[in-house]
């Protein structure tokens, strides 16, 4: 189980090959920079697919060497983003990053049912990877950005991509914890309903290859002093692996609430769900962060078959 992504660097370096990333109009600094360093480090080959003047004055302001990667010159953002797209449908990447589009751009791309990525029946859904100081190991959480307010069946395909991130990442068999405002089931608080048949689906096996509780609040999911204090038995709480928001309201605020007022957070954020792992950052998100998302994309390559879909 790896605590930190230096640690996943390192993993990936050892491998001996790399990963094949295609960057979807990556055309902006930043892109082209966290990509430069993702080749520096050993962790993937990369394919930038976009305008190539636009590429090469990026390159010359970050002082890369573009001959670190391969451009396939496509001089128009959308039919950039569909060629990235067709390039990794067709086997010429492991991978797909999103570059300088727009998010919803981006998302046409991939969703669309005759040339995308997204298999028969499937969702995507958004995972994030957090390595934050005061906590033990790393966290993945979902869902902040993808899916606004999941039904049972949604919240059953988020919590199994989830899981098949974190064990792609290191971890054997994560812990889920399943969110809510409190550990009661209580009628009035539909979160906890279906956080209780969650947890019961894992105990029973439908949901595989994880110990899941809940409903559990986020402080005993994270801290064993309130745990403690609560008297709470569980296998998940004051250890959890994996945080199942209830809605993305919750998710996205605790994402926001972590990278704003946590110093020395580092975090990462990739697509599941779709035929091959997808870098999704915001446009304005650090380097680092993209570097980031790009090692957890890598690592999640090896799950060939990384799809999750509404079929049980």
């Amino acid at each position: 189980m790896f605590t930190t992504f230096e640690e996943i660097f390192a993993e990936l370096r050892g491998r001996g090959t790399r990963k094949r990333m295609v960057a979807a109009w990556g055309v902006d600094t930043h892109t082209i920079a966290a990509a430069a360093k993702a080749v520096d480090l050993g962790l993937a080959d990369v394919t930038l697919v976009g305008d190539e003047k636009l590429i090469a004055a990026a390159c010359a302001e970050e002082g890369v060497d573009v001959t670190k990667f391969t451009v396939v010159h496509n001089p128009d953002e959308i039919p950039s983003v569909a060629q990235a797209v067709k390039m990794v449908r067709e086997g010429e990447g492991d991978f797909l990053m999103k570059g300088l589009c727009s998010t919803d751009k981006f998302l046409r791309a991939v969703l669309n049912k005759e040339t995308g990525l997204l298999p028969p029946k499937g969702t995507l859904t958004h995972c994030t990877t957090l390595e934050i100081p005061s906590y033990h190991k790393l966290l993945f959480v979902g869902d902040v950005a993808v899916i606004p307010a999941p039904d049972i069946k949604q919240k059953q395909i988020i919590m199994e991509c989830l899981v098949k991130t974190a064990k792609a990442v290191g971890v054997q068999t994560p812990k889920v914890a399943i969110l809510a405002a409190t550990e009661q089931v209580l009628q009035s608080q539909p979160a906890t309903i279906d956080a209780a048949m969650l947890a019961k689906m894992a105990d029973r096996g439908q949901i595989k290859g994880c110990i899941a509780d809940g409903p559990l609040a986020l402080d005993v999911a994270i801290d064993k002093e309130s745990v403690e204090i609560k008297g709470l038995v569980s296998p998940v709480a004051g250890d959890a692996d994996c945080l199942l928001f209830p809605n993305i309201e919750s998710g996205n605020v605790f994402y926001k609430a972590n990278s704003k007022l946590v110093p020395g957070v580092k975090q990462a954020g990739i697509l599941v769900g779709a035929k091959v792992p997808c870098v999704l950052s915001s446009r304005a998100d650090s380097i680092e962060t993209k570097l980031n998302s790009i090692a957890i994309a890598a690592m999640s390559v090896k799950l060939n078959s990384f799809i999750c879909t509404e079929e049980y």
